[in-house]
């Protein structure tokens, strides 16, 4: 939670220096900081201690200092000072869409607007239309801005994004004229959470496509439309989703993608390094004074840069440039290299198929084996299973995996962590199966000490080979656990226990930084999708990506092994520990 609370300061007080009209390389300093902090997965207040933190690149002798200050006192003397320089509400007008530092600057200095609800009645009034660099359309935009905030549940899920970015493409590509059309922003980078959908069209016909789009019966409302812009809340399955729908010509569509996938801070990094050729970088293309260099083909502009081309999902500014300029970056993960899914549940306890029909399922899919993992006994909620019956469960997959050709079927189990750290079956009845996940689902609450110990203790034992979900975290819903991740990590690496990553849009657990450091750590990773029907093997996407955004190589995921590779590796563990 420091290294939250410290990246948000950092952050915050960037936007109050921008606000006051600061220092343009203080203030990116700042948010540089912000973003290291939030980037780092172990304990802030711990590197300190061990003096690690003033090793990590971007962390200069000031930002230590204020760091250092925060763990001793809970506070940053100049983040208290720039707070004490600006009325205390100020700062909310930065959470409506559309207004940055720079318009809040303005509205407070010449209208004295100081929260949402001044705004609002200054926009009514007409006085913010008035303002240089205004006008009408960005005050009506400022105001469905405040409308979509005060209506809108915050960011969405990436499948949520995914589901609506599938609505408006496949009704844009069904209108003809469009040349190109693809995702950008932070869901074609896959990132966790969705702010709002970003679809990318070359076209020659912009007003014609923006004009389709915003009629179109999914729109629900309207917030802008322009001859190569258009911005809409259309009515997807699940939620509300803000798209904003963008027209270029053919000949700019890579610029662009690149530009309007980002993320911000990769883009900075990308500019730095063209003013430094006496190149000139923006969503058009790339230039060397007037003549253009790259602009159709994304892949060209990194080329031209002397970069390898980078993934979009590891456009997040976390070594991922430095690696392109010494042809040093990953070779990451595919789908198509997972084998198998090591996390599923069947209607034994609460999924809704039977293990024939996952089976078969899995072999659709290419898989060589399937696992299944049934909950355990303590799980009542879950149906769990009790011990005789998941005696009689391995019987029925030893039969099932003799009958069923092409595929092995795996027996398993998701083993309660019980709050004494113990585990809800005896080693007995554990030395059975195939592959055994452990995981804790009571007591999330508890403390930091507690959660972590019981994690730590399921590892030691000889037969648990991967702790699922391991922080338990519910995007949007649950916080994660109090958990010491980095002493999960290190003792995942010296019993040799594989850590998920569960595949499942709502857990996304472990999450791409914790995901790099599991395999700095050379700790295996399983990709699972915790599928509690047939459906639910799809979503393996959204492990896979979130293993890329970590870096990951089919070398670090398990389930990217064949069956006897898995089996091998599990005897390996039972017979040190044992």
């Amino acid at each position: 939670m420091k290294n939250i609370v410290i990246s948000q300061l950092f952050g915050q007080m960037a936007d109050i220096m921008e606000i006051l009209g600061d220092d343009r390389f203080r203030i990116n300093s700042y948010r540089k900081v912000g973003r290291i902090i939030s980037d780092i997965p172990s304990d802030v207040e711990t590197m300190l201690a061990a003096g690690q933190l003033e090793k990590i690149p971007g962390l200069g002798r000031s930002s230590l200092a204020k760091i250092q200050e925060f763990v001793k006192t809970g506070k940053i003397t100049a983040h208290q000072q720039l707070l004490a320089k600006i009325p205390p509400t100020l700062l909310e007008l930065l959470t409506i869409p559309g207004m940055g530092p720079k318009g809040v600057k303005v509205v407070y200095e010449k209208l004295k607007v100081t929260k949402i609800g001044e705004l609002k009645k200054a926009i009514e009034s007409g006085s913010v239309a008035q303002l240089s660099g205004f006008g009408e359309k960005k005050a009506a935009a400022i105001a469905r801005g405040i409308n979509f905030l005060e209506k809108s549940t915050g960011r969405i899920r990436i499948d949520q994004a995914g589901a609506a970015a599938d609505i408006v493409s496949n009704f844009l590509s069904s209108i003809g004229g469009i040349q190109n059309i693809q995702t950008a922003g932070s869901l074609r980078r896959y990132a966790e959470t969705i702010g709002d959908v970003d679809i990318l069209v070359a076209s020659k016909k912009g007003e014609e496509i923006i004009q389709s789009f915003t009629e179109a019966p999914f729109v629900q409302e309207v917030i802008a439309a322009g001859p190569t812009k258009g911005s809409a809340m259309i009515d997807a399955e699940a939620a509300p989703v803000h798209v904003d729908v963008r027209v270029v010509p053919k000949e700019s569509f890579g610029a662009a993608a690149q530009y309007f996938t980002g993320s911000k801070q990769h883009n900075v990094r990308l500019r730095e390094i063209a003013v430094k050729a006496k190149l000139k970088l923006n969503e058009y293309g790339l230039f060397k004074e007037d003549k253009i260099l790259a602009g159709p083909i994304e892949e060209e502009i990194y080329q031209k840069l002397g970069l390898d081309y980078i993934n979009p999902l590891l456009r997040e500014d976390r070594g991922e440039v430095e690696a392109a300029k010494i042809n040093s970056l990953p070779s990451v993960i595919k789908l198509n290299d997972i084998k198998g899914d090591l996390h599923v549940h069947t209607n034994a306890s609460d999924g809704n198929c039977s293990i024939s029909a996952i089976a078969e399922a899995a072999k659709t899919l290419g898989y060589k084996y399937i696992c299944i993992t049934d909950h355990s006994q303590s799980s009542t909620i879950a149906n769990g299973l009790s011990p005789k019956r998941l005696v009689n469960q391995i019987k029925q997959i030893r039969k099932l995996d003799e009958q069923i050709k092409g595929i092995t079927i795996l027996a398993g189990a998701e083993v309660d962590i019980l709050a004494d750290s113990s585990m809800d079956f005896d080693n007995k009845l554990l030395c059975d199966l195939d592959f055994v996940i452990a995981a804790i689902h009571s007591g999330l609450a508890s403390s930091r000490k507690k959660v972590t110990k019981r994690t730590l203790k399921a590892m030691d034992n000889p037969f648990v080979n991967c702790i699922a979900h391991p922080t338990g975290r519910l995007i949007g819903q649950r916080e994660p656990m109090d958990i010491d991740i980095a002493a999960v990590i290190k003792h995942a690496a010296e019993t040799s226990t594989a850590l998920e990553i569960n595949a499942n849009p709502w857990r996304l657990d472990l999450k791409d930084i914790h995901c790099r450091m599991a395999i700095d750590a050379k700790v295996k990773l399983e990709i699972g999708t915790d599928a509690h029907s047939i459906e639910g093997l799809a979503l393996m996407k959204y492990g896979v990506a979130t293993a890329t955004r970590g870096w990951a190589t089919k070398e670090n995921i398990l389930n990217t092994f064949s069956t006897a590779k898995i089996k091998s590796w599990v005897a390996k563990k039972r017979k040190a520990l044992s």
